[in-house]
């Protein structure tokens, strides 16, 4: 027997769509049960059904209101009932900033091919391979980014991150992630974010199941503003879904994982924590459909920043300088006149990892394949390899639409430093850096030549 069929759902609301409700950021509400939800209130002195009312926040109560987020969770036990005493494990292949190894040359172009599948079984948390690190877990600033693979459905067992939101990009298979909240189904071409706190076990619903996933210790992501582009296009508040209130009572043997301060603990109960039979409030898992991601570009000369193509950004303490950038690059025209139109020859103060969802990336069309990450760190220079400049340099500069890509980028203010299993064991691609060489040399003093 599945979870799915276990748990009990709440029914879809008006404005819900196949058990979602839409909207980023919204207060929501949602209960499985009639009448499970108090009204008016958050603490009354008996809840009905004998539920116990527990808050779950994701911001400093004093937070500003416009920032301040928590919900409010109405549950069979309350969590302390699923949490015992901590045992510490070890998850060699997960890592936490600060993860600096000595032996690990951090500073180049790298790119490497997936990480393939093996014979070994893999849940999602088990099969979390860390490829960098940035910044700092313990003061909650930086993030980290992985390639998970998975192969098994983590039965009675659950997690939670206490260090950081995880941001899921699926490449290959399906997921669903039974959270306390209520159920997300995953697939590629879309992504899911789960909040720091947020308990929660995976279910692959089609493998072997590869992607990627950003681990942010800083503020939570929010949409980036728009600024002159208006109130339209870019990433839309009512394309992100979060689950109706889903349930279950089973007394049954289980383990919790938990990630506190870059270290590993499990504890055994006796119950499936996934008990809240409803709930309100702002702090919740959401996912997104990347194909609703409406860009934003040039229509006259010159190509925009990447910065056009932001999804989500998660703030640092400096204005205009992200802690994470979450940019995508997807299906798009480009109209622009007398213009190179791939991105250009550049280095700059972020760090951006890059990885493949399906097709080919436009400024590296051999070698980048799908489920493949490519990292170009702080000041470091890249660009189009020499087949793209000059495809670029010598096409005609009529209308053309970009099919068959998808790719992101995580951006980051901090150096990326490359784990043991990046740098060991990942199949990296040793003659990335040989895809410049044969770039020539054009310049020959002649007035007007171009």
């Amino acid at each position: 027997m599945t979870q799915q069929t276990r748990m009990n759902v709440a029914p879809s609301l008006p404005g819900a769509h196949e058990g979602y409700m839409p909207g980023f950021g919204n207060d929501f509400e949602t209960e499985a049960l009639p009448d499970a939800l108090p009204q008016g209130m958050n603490s009354p002195q008996k809840c009905n059904y004998g539920l116990y009312g527990e808050q779950l926040t994701g911001t400093a109560f004093t937070a500003p209101s416009h920032q301040n987020e928590r919900t409010w969770c109405y549950r069979i036990r309350p969590s302390v009932k699923h949490s015992a005493r901590y045992t510490k494990i070890n998850m060699p292949y997960w890592k936490s900033a600060p993860n600096v190894d000595p032996d690990v040359i951090s500073l180049g172009q790298y790119r490497w091919d997936p990480v393939p599948h093996t014979d070994e079984k893999l849940t999602f948390v088990t099969g979390m391979r860390t490829m960098t690190t940035a910044g700092d877990v313990n003061t909650q600033v930086g993030m980290a980014t992985h390639v998970y693979l998975a192969t098994e459905s983590m039965e009675d067992d659950y997690f939670f991150s206490a260090d950081s939101e995880i941001l899921v990009v699926p490449q290959a298979g399906k997921l669903r992630f039974y959270t306390e909240l209520g159920i997300i189904d995953l697939a590629p071409q879309e992504i899911a974010i789960i909040p720091r706190g947020l308990l929660y076990r995976v279910e692959v619903v089609e493998g072997p199941a590869r992607g990627f996933v950003c681990e942010n210790y800083g503020q939570k992501f929010e949409l980036p503003g728009r600024g002159p582009i208006g109130a339209n296009c870019m990433a839309n508040r009512r394309d992100f879904k979060s689950p109706v209130a889903a349930w279950e009572d089973r007394e049954v043997p289980s383990t919790v994982t938990i990630k506190w301060c870059g270290q590993f603990h499990k504890t055994e109960i006796n119950q499936s924590p996934l008990d809240v039979v409803a709930w309100h409030g702002n702090y919740a898992p959401v996912k997104y459909d990347l194909r609703t991601y409406c860009p934003v570009g040039s229509i006259l000369f010159d190509h925009p920043d990447p910065s056009i193509f932001t999804v989500l950004t998660a703030p640092s303490g400096q204005p205009g300088t992200a802690n994470i950038d979450f940019v995508l690059f997807r299906e798009r025209w480009m109209v622009m006149e007398d213009t190179f139109r791939p991105p250009w020859y550049h280095k700059n103060i972020m760090s951006e990892l890059m990885g493949n969802i399906y097709g080919e990336y436009d400024a590296k069309p051999q070698g980048f394949i799908p489920g493949g990450v490519s990292l170009h760190n702080m000041m470091i220079p890249h660009g189009p390899d020499n087949d793209a400049f000059e495809k670029a340099s010598n096409s005609n500069l009529g209308p053309e639409k970009l099919e068959n890509t998808m790719s992101f980028m995580f951006e980051t203010r901090f150096p990326q430093h490359i784990t043991a299993f990046a740098a060991n064991e990942a199949p990296l691609q040793d003659d990335y850096i040989d895809c410049w060489n044969d770039i020539e040399k054009k310049f020959d003093g002649t007035p007007g030549k171009k």
